[in-house]
């Protein structure tokens, strides 16, 4: 016979526990995530040529040129130098955040592999 109130097997008390590891693991990925914010990523294209640092607020935050990377005769390949390395940075950063997120969760995925 069920008690009053309440579900058989003792489910409120598995729901607290549940609860509280939910609210648990966002107070971690809250922290994480404001560490991952003030990471930075640098990555380089033209063997070096064109440096970028963006941040973990996918922000850029330098563009470094080395003076052969500039040919005024040649602004395009400029251009693409440091779309690649902005590119590559952020990609960076992706990686690092998933990384860290997937560890958080134990790789659940979405919902934290909830079945809907």
């Amino acid at each position: 016979m069920a008690k009053r109130g309440g579900f058989p097997g003792g489910m409120p008390g598995n729901m607290t526990n549940l609860m509280k590891q939910a609210q648990r693991m966002q107070r971690q990925m809250e922290e994480k995530t404001k560490e991952l914010e003030e990471k930075e990523y640098t990555a380089a294209a033209g063997g070096g040529a064109v440096t970028v640092t963006v941040s973990g607020k996918k922000e850029i935050l330098s563009v470094k040129l080395s003076p052969e990377a500039v040919d005024p005769d040649d602004v395009e390949m400029l251009e693409d130098l440091i779309v690649a390395a902005a590119n590559e940075a952020l990609h960076k950063m992706e990686e690092d955040s998933a990384s860290v997120m997937a560890e958080l969760t134990g790789g659940l995925g979405g919902l934290g592999g909830l079945p809907f």
